[in-house]
This record gives C-alpha cells, sequence and structure tokens, in this order.
C-alpha cells in the first residue's frame, strides 16, 4: 500500500483513477479546490482535502505533500484563461515538484499530453498555446529534479468505455478512453520500470500492464 495524493481530485480522469487506486489498497488523498465537490470524491473511497495549489506556495505545498509515498499531478485551469494556465499547469505543477523534493517524496507522477514538449508546434495565436507551453515547461522541470517520475502522456480524451488496451508505438496522436488513462495512471504508480519514463499512447490492442513495461 502506498500513501497517494492525488493533484486535482475532482477531474474527469481523476475521479476515475480514485477508485482503481482503492481497490489496489492504496491510501488516496485528493486535494481539490471546490468544498462541494468533498462528497463526490468521497464517494470514490479517495479523502478529498480542500486546498487551492493556485495559491499555496512551495512550503505550503510541502506540507501538504510531506508523508505521502507518491504524488500524481492531474490538476489543470481548464484552458480559456491564459493567465491562469500558466499560473496552474506552469507554476503551480512546477512548485509541486520543488515541494516533493523538499519533503522528500521520490515518486511523482505527472499527467501531460501526447505532443508536449518544446517542440509542440502549436502555433502562438491559438488558444491552446499557453496550455501546450506550460505543460512544455513543467515535464522539462520534472524530468530535471531526480525524482522517480513518470510522464504520463495520453492522446485526445473521449468518454468510451475502457478497454484496457493502448498503443505506446504510435507516431502520432490519436484518441484514448479517460477510463483507460485512469487505468494507466494505476498501472503505472506500481510499476517501478516506468520511472524516468514518458509514456505516449493511444487505444490500442496490447494490454495496459504489458504496454507500459519497460
Amino acid at each position: 500500500m502506498s500513501r497517494i495524493l492525488l493533484i486535482g481530485g475532482h477531474g474527469k480522469v481523476a475521479l476515475l483513477l480514485e477508485p482503481l487506486l482503492v481497490e489496489r489498497g492504496h491510501h488516496v488523498t485528493a486535494v481539490i479546490r471546490n468544498p462541494d465537490h468533498e462528497r463526490e470524491v468521497a464517494a470514490t473511497g479517495a479523502v478529498p482535502l480542500v486546498a487551492d495549489i493556485e495559491t499555496f506556495d512551495t512550503d505550503q505545498l510541502e506540507n501538504l505533500i510531506a508523508g505521502n509515498d507518491v504524488v500524481v499531478w492531474s490538476a489543470g485551469a481548464g484552458g480559456g484563461n491564459p493567465a491562469r494556465t500558466y499560473a496552474v499547469d506552469r507554476d503551480a505543477a512546477i512548485r509541486s515538484i520543488d515541494a516533493a523534493i523538499g519533503a522528500g517524496v521520490r515518486r511523482y507522477v505527472m499527467v501531460s499530453y501526447f505532443g508536449a514538449g518544446p517542440d509542440h508546434g502549436v502555433a502562438p495565436d491559438s488558444s491552446f498555446f499557453p496550455y501546450a507551453e506550460a505543460k512544455a515547461a513543467a515535464d522539462a522541470h520534472l524530468r530535471a529534479s531526480g525524482l522517480d517520475y513518470t510522464i504520463v502522456a495520453p492522446s485526445s480524451l473521449t468518454l468510451d468505455p475502457p478497454t484496457g488496451r493502448i498503443d505506446t508505438a504510435a507516431a502520432a496522436s490519436g484518441s484514448i478512453s479517460r477510463a483507460d488513462v485512469a487505468a494507466v495512471i494505476a498501472a503505472v504508480i506500481d510499476d517501478d520500470s516506468t520511472i524516468g519514463r514518458t509514456i505516449r499512447f493511444n487505444s490500442g490492442d496490447v494490454p495496459i500492464a504489458h504496454a507500459i513495461a519497460g
């Protein structure tokens, strides 16, 4: 059993991930911003914790993270507001990485997206550009952190039912169900061969546990 701190605990993927982690015997604390979401999160078996990671400084985040074994970053500003996208998806994410180092919590799983990176290719005038820039910066900071990281990078998300099968060899982004993304996150937490890797994936034909194995 691991003590897992899931940041962004009311997201669509997070709400699917929480019961999977609980079923695996983990203790899950789900960080949420809105107290109105506590009941829905608690119904998954996770313990809701109200905290605004956008405004927390590194010391506050370190206190939040301390005592856990794994940090999962699944938070996001949701687009639409460039300033808030940078504040959450880049700045708060980077502070959480630094806080994990300070708290001595080695394992960190970042939820990113398939095309993330400095060569993301998104035009500066695109509404997606702030998110692409923010994720590139946060992912790079994590890779340089020295933490036992895994970056989970799914393609376009759907509401399709889970298949339990993915494709990690595709060169281009396709699509993947949110339920399968949740299953991938749960699987990488339990598989140390994923440490130090970025796993990009679409829906596919290979069982998740086999597809992510290093």
